[in-house]
């Protein structure tokens, strides 16, 4: 009998003993999602994604590649659907070549802030905005990644009032065609160039200028090759954290609420990041010898919304949608 039980217990510990080795080795290796962006690590959102991974790291490990150096820019979205690539910064310019109706959230003069641009996507507006992309694109939206106003950075001294006075003004923008449609909706003539070329294009007078918000001219250092920013204020930039479809159904949905509390929370920290850092850096450019000042925003967003709302794109916007967007508070 002594021996039964002996052996039962034995039996009964040896399983307990297996279930404690296996469940520690799970636990010490979650799996890895890699994310992909173009920002660089000088930027607050390589800080954010620093934020949102330590959040994450009893579920997953969240494994870096900025500076394009996994996926060129613009093919990270094609990743993300074939399954190449978990989790991405996607910029609205590309999920439109798909959906067609998110043109509308790549217009310019359309989102006053980063306030206003958080506020649409958390409407009902922005939820049947997010639910085209999952469903024509099979891809998770987490949120919207504000990264600061979009103004224009020249090499050459000639003051800009109007748009008129882009004419013929190389203007680098990211390869696209919203992209060069933002170009053109400014009055500069749109060059597409790779992002992380801007600088010596600026350099070699490939291009005349570039538009990027100011954490970006510092992060790129594009003020070494600049005379000039004209605060335009055209375009609330904003990118989009994503995640594959197979990786966001593959959690439970605790973890699931676990992960998009994670993004939330690092994409609050990264806003709030980069409205301060832009109330800082007019005065840090001017200190650095950069001409800095105000066009005559009126004319810049009439010239802007004629060229968008007299353009085919337009014609894919969802009914009704500017005006909400419009309303919006």
């Amino acid at each position: 009998m002594n021996r039964s039980i002996d052996r039962r217990t034995l039996l009964g510990a040896g399983a307990t003993l297996a279930a404690g080795v296996m469940l520690p080795a799970w636990a010490q290796t979650p799996p890895t999602l890699r994310f992909a962006a173009v920002f660089s690590d000088k930027d607050i959102r390589a800080e954010m994604m620093k934020m949102f991974a330590k959040d994450i790291e009893s579920d997953f490990k969240l494994e870096m590649h900025l500076n394009s150096t996994l996926f060129r820019q613009g093919t990270e979205l094609v990743a993300l659907q074939r399954d190449n690539l978990e989790m991405g910064n996607i910029s609205p310019q590309d999920i439109s070549k798909q959906v067609p109706a998110w043109s509308l959230l790549t217009s310019a003069y359309l989102f006053r802030d980063a306030n206003h641009l958080n506020s649409f996507f958390a409407s009902e507006a922005g939820v049947q905005m997010k639910k085209l992309v999952e469903d024509q694109v099979k891809v998770k939206i987490l949120g919207p990644t504000f990264f600061g106003t979009r103004h224009l950075g020249l090499k050459a001294k000639k003051r800009i009032n109007v748009p008129a006075d882009l004419a013929g003004v190389k203007l680098r923008m990211p390869p696209g065609d919203t992209w060069q449609m933002l170009g053109r909706s400014v009055g500069a003539n749109p060059t597409p160039m790779a992002y992380a070329e801007t600088y010596t294009g600026l350099q070699t007078g490939a291009i005349d200028g570039q538009d990027n918000p100011l954490p970006n001219v510092q992060n790129m250092k594009f003020y070494e090759v600049m005379s000039q920013i004209v605060l335009t204020s055209h375009l609330v930039a904003f990118d989009l954290l994503t995640v594959s479809m197979k990786t966001w159904q593959g959690m439970t949905p605790a973890r699931q609420r676990a992960f998009q509390a994670a993004a939330d929370k690092a994409i609050a920290w990264s806003t709030a990041e980069h409205q301060k850092r832009e109330a800082e850096l007019a005065e840090t450019f001017r200190k650095q010898g950069l001409e800095v000042y105000v066009p005559n925003i009126a004319a810049f967003r009439e010239h802007a919304q004629k060229v968008y709302l007299g353009s085919d794109e337009a014609k894919t916007w969802p009914a009704g949608m500017l005006d909400k967007i419009n309303a919006m508070k």
